[in-house]
């Protein structure tokens, strides 16, 4: 069996479900403030020593220092992000992946001991610098190791294991949003730190990183081990021209089979779109800069970056901060809590329906109908805050969180390796987190100002972005569905 024809080989799922093991934690730290965020900024007994004598009951905070230290991670995102390219670059995926654990271990400790506001924040910023790495290194090295008919339900694993953390993050929360117990809660994500950095050692290197440092060998190893029992010629072909040019794969493939594979795989009626023979170019990696100067790659550049800034802007992360202020609108304080994990549940549930339908009806289609649907719904919820109708108010923010899971959500951390060639990979993948979390941080920084001045008027905001995202889909962003790295890439030439 060829190996392109392969969906789901065992050590392939393996691979991609310890890789996201990091984007779990990634939403551990997200969600670990939500519930017990008041016990922890501001219980009864402050900085006395009455639950543990070895540290204070709470680390009092007004709302600005808070908010401020809840958003901190944001912060260590957005340096992670931006070293991230050329720490991958340099160490590989996998070692990126193993020692970035570090960051989440340090800062659980850090908060799980903290005595000041600022060693919470300093712990914070540590587990930012983790999540930030992450985010990027985590869908780099799943987009690179997935076969090509089931890339786009692996890369939705990504951002689903974000999804469970944040979920688990706010049940378990509960029981712990109380002193001295709410430390054990952002102490948690130490666990499946501590899981990866040794379980991710028995997963194999990026077949395609390796290509691209000319360990070709063992880039066929890895690659036969993830596709068992497959014939991995032309994949492997594929692979090596896309990164080292035609001349070098054609070298390099096994010279006993050249002559079939160029009469069988390699004819024009085998090709996928967008690729064409005679392309003999081998690429030096480029670097945060090079990306914009070479004409090819800042086009895809510009691409993924603004579906990155999309994905913030459109305001997903506004609603599940503030999702139990929006509730409080028509709600007691206690149902809105609980409506707000009833929230994190839908967007668990609609990740699931978004790895279903990823790969059956492709990237653009979840898109253009997740834009729709979260501009919808924001005119919705300005309808339900203006006329105070409180089923309204469920309908629209569920049906928000939906319309983003499906397809906003995940699949701008997905499509960033899918259209990013090798050597460019880790500077667009950098460049796109960094904006990424960047956007992250305005939002938290300013929604909550813009939200006290106008209140659920200010989905008006995200209702015009999401309106203005479902057009630069339509017109920019190509299917990706069923079709190789390479294939994409050269697709953008024409």
């Amino acid at each position: 069996m060829d190996s392109l024809d392969l969906k789901l080989p065992g050590y392939m799922v393996y691979c991609v479900i310890i890789a996201c093991l990091g984007s779990f934690s990634n939403g551990w730290v997200i969600g670990s403030a939500n519930v017990p965020g008041e016990v922890t900024h501001a219980c009864a007994n402050g900085m006395a020593h009455v639950a543990n004598s070895a540290f204070p009951d709470c680390l009092p905070m007004n709302d600005a220092l808070w908010g401020f230290a809840v958003s901190s991670f944001c912060v260590g995102g957005l340096i992670g992000s931006l070293f991230g390219g050329t720490i991958q670059t340099k160490y590989g995926r996998k070692k990126t992946i193993i020692f970035n654990n570090l960051g989440w271990i340090i800062g659980a400790i850090l908060i799980g001991a903290s005595v000041s506001p600022a060693m919470f924040i300093i712990g914070r910023i540590f587990c930012g610098l983790s999540c930030g790495l992450g985010s990027l290194s985590t869908p780099t090295y799943v987009g690179e190791i997935s076969t090509v008919k089931a890339r786009g339900t692996m890369g939705t694993c990504n951002q689903f294991a974000i999804v469970i953390g944040i979920l688990l993050a706010s049940v378990v929360g509960l029981p712990l949003a109380y002193v001295p117990l709410w430390r054990i809660n952002y102490a948690i994500v130490a666990i499946p730190a501590i899981a990866q950095f040794f379980l991710m050692a028995g997963c194999v290197e990026s077949p395609r990183y390796l290509i691209s440092q000319n360990r070709l060998e063992e880039a066929r190893a890895n690659l036969q081990r993830l596709r068992p029992g497959a014939n991995i010629e032309r994949e492997f072909f594929e692979q090596v021209e896309g990164i080292l040019g035609t001349s070098a794969a054609r070298a390099i493939t096994n010279a006993n089979n050249m002559d079939k594979i160029e009469e069988k795989d390699f004819d024009s009626t085998k090709l996928e779109d967008g690729v064409q023979e005679g392309d003999d170019a081998m690429h030096a990696s480029l670097n945060m800069i090079q990306i914009f100067q070479d004409p090819l790659i800042r086009k895809i550049a510009i691409t993924v970056i603004l579906l990155h800034v999309i994905q913030q802007l459109i305001g997903m992360n506004a609603v599940m901060y503030y999702s139990t202020t929006i509730f409080n609108m028509s709600f007691d304080a206690d149902m809105s809590k609980y409506m707000a994990i009833v929230t994190t549940v839908v967007n668990f549930v609609s990740t699931i329906i978004s790895l279903i339908l990823i790969d059956r009806m492709g990237r653009r289609p979840l898109l253009l109908i997740a834009e729709a649907g979260a501009c919808i719904f924001s005119v919705l919820l300005i309808i339900g805050y203006v006329y105070s109708i409180g089923a309204l108010l469920i309908v629209a923010v569920f049906g928000y969180v939906l319309s983003f899971a499906i397809g906003v959500g995940p699949i701008p951390w997905m499509i960033t390796s899918e259209m990013s060639p090798v050597y460019a990979s880790s500077a667009v993948g950098s460049v796109a987190t960094a904006v990424n979390w960047a956007m992250n941080f305005l939002i938290g920084q300013c929604f909550p100002v813009i939200f006290a001045k106008i209140q659920g008027y200010s989905f008006a905001i995200f209702a015009a972005i999401a309106a203005l995202a479902f057009v630069f889909t339509w017109l920019r962003v190509p299917e990706t569905k069923n079709r190789s790295i390479e294939a994409i890439v050269k697709s953008f030439e024409t």
